[in-house]
């Protein structure tokens, strides 16, 4: 290992499909400028992840979702940095070396890069923490055609701060990619493995920053990201509203998130029954159940 190139541990976590993940796993493995160990976390994937030379694959026994994941792949981390990075990602031959020169300023802390969706759009990658009035300006569907508009993202929780070229000091930075310390995020115990898909991240990030390591969003590196493109939409939103409860049962406020999405759905109902008499094809009572068995699913 040469003395001054960045040392990084990248762990990749594993579950379906396996050509994404190779895709990903042979770009890294031509990566310049750092020496990388890659770590595949197979999470129990229906089809497993074959051995590739220069990657080591760790295989769990059963599927635990995206933390789980990570966690088994941290296990075998040996580098002082640590970088998790999904498995459906596109990125330059020097994008490694790139966000850990970017970062050094900052460390020790959580850096995110620029996540770009797959035609070129920049992503909403870094996030304030989230409140109640963020989920429920989300929750409600008459809002959905405003969201474009830099006002509504704020109300969601986008912090629209962070745009392309732009670094700075953020709440939380989406879990696409990652770049941290190794001994900070086992100085926290990892992600929570309570969260199957989505949260946590920034529940990791919260526990970061009460122990002085900040999230920044760092828009000078570019990553693509294709995301979500192997899970049923259905799933994705139950695995959503899910982690959502999980994270306000465990920061407050879970009682008043409920509260406040069966209200929005109450409010999305008479929009919906509006909708359905103008001649739209929506069901309104279905939509409704839906929305409050999610809800009520959640609370777990």
């Amino acid at each position: 290992m040469s003395s001054d190139r960045p040392a990084v541990s990248v762990v990749v976590p594993h579950h379906g499909d396996p050509a994404p993940t190779l895709a990903t796993v042979h770009a890294l493995l031509r990566q310049e400028g750092v020496d990388l160990e890659v770590v595949v976390a197979d999470d129990a994937s229906p089809d497993p992840f074959p051995a590739v030379d220069g990657a080591r694959v760790v295989r769990r026994a059963r599927n635990g979702g995206f933390g789980a994941a990570v966690g088994s792949g941290v296990e075998a981390a040996t580098h002082p940095l640590l970088l998790v990075l999904n498995s459906d990602v596109g990125f330059g031959p020097t994008f490694v070396a790139d966000l850990v020169a970017a970062a050094r300023p900052w460390m020790p802390a959580v850096v995110g890069p620029l996540v770009l969706d797959e035609d070129g759009t920049p992503a909403p990658t870094a996030r304030h923490f989230p409140t109640t009035t963020h989920q429920t300006v989300e929750w409600l569907t008459p809002l959905a055609r405003f969201r474009g508009h830099r006002a509504l993202r704020e109300a969601v929780g986008h912090d629209t701060r962070a745009v392309p070229g732009a670094v700075l000091p953020v709440d939380w930075v989406v879990g696409a990619a990652m770049l941290l310390p190794t001994d900070a995020f086992r100085s926290v115990g990892g992600f929570d493995e309570r969260y199957f898909m989505n949260s946590e991240e920034v529940d990791l990030q919260r526990r970061l920053r009460a122990a002085g390591v900040p999230s920044v969003f760092v828009g000078t590196v570019p990553l693509t990201h294709v995301g979500g493109g192997s899970s049923d939409p259905a799933l994705r939103r139950r695995w959503l509203v899910e982690s959502r409860m999980a994270y306000a049962g465990r920061w407050g406020g879970r009682r008043r998130l409920v509260a406040a999405l069966t209200a929005a759905t109450a409010v999305n109902a008479v929009v919906n029954t509006g909708r359905r008499l103008a001649g739209r094809d929506v069901a309104p009572l279905a939509v409704a159940r839906e929305e409050l068995r999610l809800v009520r699913g959640g609370r777990s």
